[in-house]
């Protein structure tokens, strides 16, 4: 074995880093970074650990064989570790014979193991923080070891800091966003507002589309509230509690009047979806699928509305004309109704080409059997230019702003 051999060569993960980071997880990267040390130095177990709540865990183990006792997921008392004693300074970071090392010998681990040589440096965050410990160690004393090896796994140790700070911190922002949405849901933090749907040629309310606003913190937008929850595997719990809440509205609307209630595509396909609209008049209800949500299978979303649209549901694509993904849900999933985007209504009256998109979809909607709602409407002249358009249904702060139950006239 020669005295420095990790002096001439780089871990598989550190090549990789800069090349394909953004396709190669930190698990990956930290997984080659150890073999390349237990391999090069031959050791027998190289493994990166957390210190947490007084233990130290086992995140990160490369063995040379099955028989390993260190497993991930695995944890001791933290006091009782090699790691612990190097952080501060009761052991050094290079022992290559741990038989002889007083301090080494008071740990039962090092008899029982037992431990040979160990390499141990402490990984820390950029405040100075420590993580965890990179390790390597074998069964037998190894006394070709050097300072220059040591040296190296305290550059590796620095680049593993570097890359679990930010798992970390994104472990640390999914935990701090699913506590908060807990006390959304479980605390209720959200109320309904319903936006008349107004039939501009024959002046009359034709349905209400349901929207969320939250009492929590932060306070933002509805849609960062979705995103988020979405974010951590939250969205379709949110918008099933949302839409339930909604459905309450239902009854104190004339009985012509619908319903419109925002959806995603995987709240959908969610099995909870049927008991939720279970025993509601389905022809009072329009699902309207956003513009900006990617629909992964269109068959299965089809199939999946199929009873519900025989029985009387319609579906409405929304924010039509904002982007490629609307026409794609248009062509796919055949909507009862297309939502046309306040953005393309805004200054309709003015802008030619939002004029002529606007024309081509009422054209094409005509041909195929859907109704337009324009969304966003805000001056008299967007509205009048909508009538020339051959449009009936419009929203709108013109037309009614959206309002709860106890304060809006419906």
């Amino acid at each position: 074995m020669q005295s420095s051999p990790l002096a001439a060569r780089q871990p598989p993960g550190l090549a990789r880093a800069d090349g394909q980071a953004a396709a190669v997880s930190t698990d990956e990267i930290l997984g080659d970074a150890l073999r390349a040390v237990r391999t090069q130095l031959q050791m027998d177990v190289a493994f990166v650990s957390e210190f947490e709540r007084g233990r130290r865990v086992f995140r990160q183990v490369d063995p040379q064989d099955g028989a390993c006792p260190v497993k991930v997921g695995g944890s001791d008392p933290l006091e009782e570790s090699y790691c612990q004693r190097v952080v501060d300074g009761r052991l050094p970071g290079l022992i290559c014979d741990a038989t002889q090392n007083p301090e080494a010998l008071t740990l039962p681990v090092t008899t029982a193991l037992p431990v040979g040589a160990h390499l141990s440096v402490p990984i820390r965050f950029s405040d100075g923080s420590v993580y965890g410990t990179f390790c390597c160690f074998s069964y037998q004393p190894n006394h070709l070891l050097a300072e220059r090896d040591l040296r190296t796994l305290r550059i590796l140790a620095d680049f593993a800091g570097r890359l679990l700070e930010e798992q970390v911190k994104a472990r640390r922002t999914h935990e701090i966003v699913e506590s908060r949405l807990r006390t959304v849901l479980s605390e209720r933090l959200f109320g309904i507002v319903y936006q008349p749907i107004f039939d501009i040629v024959r002046h009359r309310v034709v349905g209400h589309e349901a929207l969320t606003r939250f009492s929590a913190e932060p306070v933002r937008t509805p849609d960062r509230w979705f995103a988020e929850a979405a974010e951590v595997g939250q969205l379709e719990r949110l918008e099933l509690a949302v839409i339930e809440a909604a459905l309450k509205g239902l009854e104190h609307f004339p009985p012509d009047a619908y319903l419109a209630l925002n959806i995603s595509p995987e709240t959908i396909l969610d099995g909870e979806m049927a008991r939720v609209l279970e025993g509601w008049p389905l022809q009072r209800l329009v699902l309207e699928v956003t513009e900006h949500a990617s629909v992964a299978d269109y068959g299965r979303m089809a199939a999946t509305l199929a009873p519900w649209r025989r029985a009387g549901l319609r579906l409405a694509v929304d924010d039509a004309g904002a982007g490629y993904s609307s026409f794609r849900h248009i062509l796919k999933l055949k909507p009862d109704v297309i939502k046309l985007d306040s953005s393309l209504i805004r200054d309709i009256d003015r802008d030619q080409d939002s004029r002529a998109l606007a024309a081509a979809l009422i054209r094409f909607a005509q041909e195929t059997g859907s109704q337009i709602v324009a969304e966003g409407v805000e001056t008299e002249a967007e509205l009048e230019m909508l009538r020339r358009l051959k449009v009936d249904n419009a929203q709108g702060y013109l037309l009614g702003r959206p309002m709860p139950l106890a304060g809006g006239r419906h």
